[in-house]
């Protein structure tokens, strides 16, 4: 049977966007009040309490025109929401958790009141249980922000999204699509792999969506493929420094000798508790005592005075180099002597190699003429 459901509407026009949200209205609402009461409540920290003491009213009149009460216990160090019988909006109250959620995580209020918008939502990262090592997780947390924020604010352009590096948690804000590739470039880069990877990634996805001939096409052959490289794990085998000839012996080398050996050697063993607190009082005195010294002694070096130069001293040094020069000068004319005269040598040598030869040559040919006659 043919189906029937994809008949053509007459309101059913180009211009209307299917996507967009409506704004939820208290007409909306057929049913009337909620039958019961739905709260939430988060605690925030103490360095928060001043600026969310001031920020307080704002908010109040904020969440007031959605018909949610909110209060604020100091003493207890907690934001709660519920709603009331205004409230006509069923999203408010998750809309309104969000909002205290993202104002104990540092997040600005002006901020923080964007996500009572409708198309926006919010996501808490927690990053501290991802890497055990506290001094990597400080230089991993570190490369999210980048040098003077430039890698957070990238990202921030790229995924149309706000985000706050807080302590040991991240909070994002945004558009759903922006909030699920943010989660993934944060998860990765506490998996040590860098965020300017995804960055660039990011960058070659913006323009390629420009194209749309490009729509239905797979975009994996534009994409860079990063191959994650793996150091090397072969083991390095034991340099031997000592290659001399040992005598062998069938017995094997005697075992290191344990602290405790060593102690009972020197007898510290046998020492009683004070004893032995005390031999190491002695011992960081003495240490202290001999960096005291060495520092002594480079501090005075700056107030020994130089040595005076007199006018005879001068000339003496003068001629001390002018005899070093005329020296020098005479090795070098010595050298060049010699080295001509080894030239010269060797020219004769040559000279009288090629007489010889001469000599030799006109020999043979008389020789040859007079056996032809």
């Amino acid at each position: 049977m043919p189906s029937t459901h994809n008949k053509e509407k007459s309101w059913d026009t180009d211009d209307i966007d299917k996507w967009k949200i409506e704004e939820f209205k208290p007409e909306h609402n057929a049913a009337g009040s909620f039958a019961e009461e739905s709260s939430f409540m988060t605690l925030f920290p103490k360095y928060r309490e001043q600026y969310l003491k001031e920020a307080w009213p704002v908010i109040t009149r904020a969440l007031e025109k959605q018909g949610i009460a909110c209060t604020l216990d100091l003493v207890e160090g907690s934001m709660t929401v519920k709603t009331t019988r205004k409230t006509y909006d069923p999203a408010a109250i998750i809309k309104s958790r969000d909002l205290i959620k993202l104002l104990a995580r540092s997040v600005p209020v002006t901020q923080a009141m964007k996500i009572l918008e409708d198309g926006v939502a919010c996501d808490v990262i927690k990053i501290r249980n991802q890497v055990r090592n506290k001094e990597r997780f400080v230089k991993r947390r570190q490369r999210i922000l980048g040098p003077n924020g430039s890698t957070l604010k990238a990202l921030e352009l790229l995924t149309g999204t706000y985000i706050l590096v807080q302590g040991n948690t991240v909070a994002v804000m945004g558009p759903f699509k922006g909030l699920k590739e943010v989660r993934r470039i944060i998860d990765d880069c506490m998996a040590n792999i860098h965020p300017i990877y995804h960055i660039k990634e990011l960058m070659i996805k913006r323009e390629l969506a420009k194209d749309p001939t490009l729509a239905e096409e797979s975009w994996d052959r534009f994409l860079p493929n990063f191959k994650k490289r793996t150091l090397s794990k072969r083991h390095v085998p034991f340099k031997v420094t000592d290659k001399e000839k040992k005598t062998y012996t069938p017995f094997p080398p005697a075992p290191e000798k344990s602290k405790v050996d060593l102690q009972i050697e020197s007898g510290e063993y046998f020492l009683s508790k004070e004893a032995k607190d005390r031999v190491h009082k002695e011992e960081v005195v003495e240490r202290q005592r001999l960096k005291r010294d060495e520092k002594m002694r480079e501090r005075e070096k700056d107030f020994v005075a130089p040595e005076e130069v007199t006018p005879a001293d001068l000339e003496e040094k003068q001629k001390k180099k002018d005899k070093k020069e005329k020296k020098e000068k005479k090795e070098k004319k010595e050298k060049s002597k010699r080295k001509r005269e080894t030239e010269e040598d060797v020219d004769a040598d040559e000279a009288a190699e090629r007489k010889e030869k001469k000599k030799k040559k006109k020999s043979k040919s008389k020789e040859v003429s007079s056996d032809g006659e």
